[in-house]
């Protein structure tokens, strides 16, 4: 699935306009607080039903407004089958309450957005998985996770219920009889799934490492990067977690939470045998960021068999040229992308031409759409007398 066109009402500071996106490669061209990053922010929003920036529902809406609205339609490229019918996602923000539809009808779970169009999005706020906390990396896997695979984010969202009433209880309740009773029927519940979303999580690290150290080598010539997965439970039977657990309750009573658990477990970059992160340049963190990024795209393809809308936010900025030669050889495998550029960057140099109509099915396709940014507003070339 692919972006056909976007259309905004009282998002960021977007013009209240509809735009035509549909082509492989879209390029928003601008100075720095236009409006390009929010442009990718009202595709994700559409996409997934939040921001890609940690923004609650109620910052999405221009200043002075308290409401907003995104809508997009969607369908499949012309590569894939242009005959089919293309489908509506329409976001809307009223009276503090966000409602999601898909062709009309109410998304009441958007767990069920999560296939329609993936994306993948690339930003500055992606430092975080690196330099930034130990749960900052986890929501990084357990979102690549939850994009290939539905009952990890049952999973995911099951251990999450019972570990917060498990410290509900640890917190409010204190040690007693009563509070044992509760606990001891709790505690093998959080086993199970915590030790389904262990099996998972050593799985993918594993396939995002043998992506991720190639590719990092390739781009900045450092080889040996490996990522692992670091599980806080030493344990794989439920009794073995179980009876750790009844351990370790005055501890977890006296913290008023469980301190140990798959909500604690690490990923941590290595070099070798050592940690490299602590000792990687700012450069060399950046670049962690963008290639983890990349390996989630080809991760996600891999198990999935289908290709995710990419959401490329300055990416190229900091790189020299080649560097940014080396990263554009390594991008995966995209439907879409959708490209930011500040005004003096050579943005040009990568314009595809239109691919003309075959035959079959192929209708052919638009080469590089690129449209100018400024105030929130998104005018062509033509439209800007250039």
């Amino acid at each position: 699935m692919i972006f056909y066109s976007l259309d905004t009402v009282f998002f960021r500071n977007l013009a209240d306009a509809g735009l035509f996106v549909k082509g492989k490669d879209v390029f928003l061209v601008g100075e720095n607080g236009q409006g390009k990053t929010n442009f990718l922010e009202a595709l994700y929003v559409a996409a997934y039903g939040s921001s890609f920036r940690g923004a609650g529902d109620g910052e999405l809406a221009r200043t002075g407004e308290k409401n907003f609205a995104v809508r997009v339609k969607i369908g499949p490229g012309a590569e894939d089958n242009p005959g089919l019918l293309c489908h509506e996602l329409h976001i809307k923000y009223e009276k503090n309450k966000k409602m999601v539809f898909f062709d009309g009808k109410r998304v009441e779970d958007r767990r069920d957005l999560l296939s329609v169009v993936p994306c993948v999005v690339f930003c500055h706020e992606d430092m975080e998985f690196i330099s930034g906390s130990p749960e900052r990396r986890r929501w990084f896997f357990d979102q690549s996770l939850s994009l290939c695979d539905n009952l990890y984010l049952d999973d995911l969202r099951n251990f999450r219920r019972i570990l917060k009433s498990r410290n509900i209880v640890l917190r409010e309740n204190g040690p007693g009889r009563s509070s044992a009773g509760i606990l001891d029927a709790l505690d093998p519940q959080l086993a199970l799934y915590g030790l389904k979303l262990m099996e998972q999580r050593e799985k993918t690290v594993e396939l995002f490492s043998s992506l991720f150290e190639p590719l990092y080598r390739e781009v900045s010539g450092i080889d040996g990067i490996t990522i692992r997965y670091l599980p806080s439970w030493k344990f794989r039977s439920i009794d073995e977690v179980t009876a750790f657990l009844a351990e370790r309750r005055d501890t977890d009573f006296s913290a008023g939470l469980s301190l140990a658990g798959p909500h604690r477990d690490r990923y941590v970059f290595f070099r070798g045998s050592d940690e490299f992160t602590g000792k990687a340049s700012t450069g060399q963190r950046r670049l962690l960021a963008l290639l983890l990024r990349v390996a989630q795209a080809r991760c996600f393809s891999g198990i999935t068999g289908k290709n995710p809308v990419l959401l490329l936010d300055d990416v190229l900025l900091e790189m020299d040229g080649e560097k940014r030669r080396r990263f554009l050889a390594v991008m995966p495998a995209y439907d879409q992308a959708f490209y930011t550029f500040l005004p003096e960057e050579p943005y040009d140099h990568y314009i595809r031409p239109p691919r003309m109509a075959g035959a079959g099915n192929d209708s052919g396709q638009p080469g590089t759409l690129v449209y100018y940014v400024k105030d929130g507003v998104l005018r062509g070339k033509d439209e800007t007398g250039g």
